[in-house]
């Protein structure tokens, strides 16, 4: 006998499933850079949610995440963003300003190729009927192999709690996990998550993440 899921998580607006993303984007190898893959493995570690929702690191993927936009009928994206603010701010975007903003707001490669995704899932229309960006002012990107801020790292608590609500107001029933998921579940890669980067990346000064002064001029 094939059970059917509840009404309330087979349809969303008009035709379209339900289905709740949260995407995660940008480079964990350039320090604030990788807030976004950061506040998307942490939820995964802290929360469980309910089937309809998937949590996607989407790194530096740009049109290749075409498909998790498409099939949204609600999107929730953490990034770093350049604002102009101070470091660790944190903006929201809502809706259709979002890929207007991005564009704007250019930052690095990445958002390049994720605003044409938005662009293009809005000519197909396509587009998830509702969108949050949280995004975060960065403090430095410039640092290969470094890690984010301590500014940063307080801002993603404030930005996850920004997001949960939010979640929670779509109907994606986060609850704390007893368990941690398993090694197949991992959104991110085990040897780059955040406690095993930051314990096996050498010093600065030994890996010349700012550049080598026999080459390059240091700031």
């Amino acid at each position: 006998m094939r059970l059917t899921p509840p009404e309330s998580a087979c349809h969303g607006v008009g035709d379209k499933a339900e289905t709740i993303t949260v995407l995660g984007i940008g480079n964990v190898l350039w320090a604030d850079e990788g807030f976004g893959v950061r506040c998307i493995e942490t939820l995964q570690q802290r929360y469980e949610f309910a089937p309809h929702v998937q949590l996607v690191d989407g790194g530096t993927q740009g049109l290749y995440l075409i498909q998790h936009v498409q099939q949204a009928s609600r999107l929730l994206i953490f990034d770093a963003i350049d604002y102009g603010l101070a470091p660790g701010a944190l903006k929201l975007v809502e809706n259709d300003e979002v890929p207007r903003f991005m564009g704007a707001k250019k930052m690095s490669l990445h958002q390049t190729g994720f605003q044409e995704v938005l662009m293009l899932a809005q000519l197909t229309e396509q587009f998830p009927a509702q969108v949050l960006l949280v995004g975060c002012q960065p403090e430095e990107i410039e640092d290969y192999g470094g890690s984010l801020r301590p500014v940063v790292k307080t801002a993603l608590e404030d930005a996850l709690a920004l997001g949960i609500a939010r979640l929670r107001e779509w109907g994606a029933r986060p609850l704390p996990r007893l368990a941690p998921p398993g090694g197949d579940e991992a959104v991110t890669v085990p040897t780059l998550a955040l406690g095993v980067y930051e314990q096996g990346r050498p010093a600065a000064e030994q890996a010349c993440r700012i550049g080598d002064e026999r080459f390059l001029p240091l700031r």
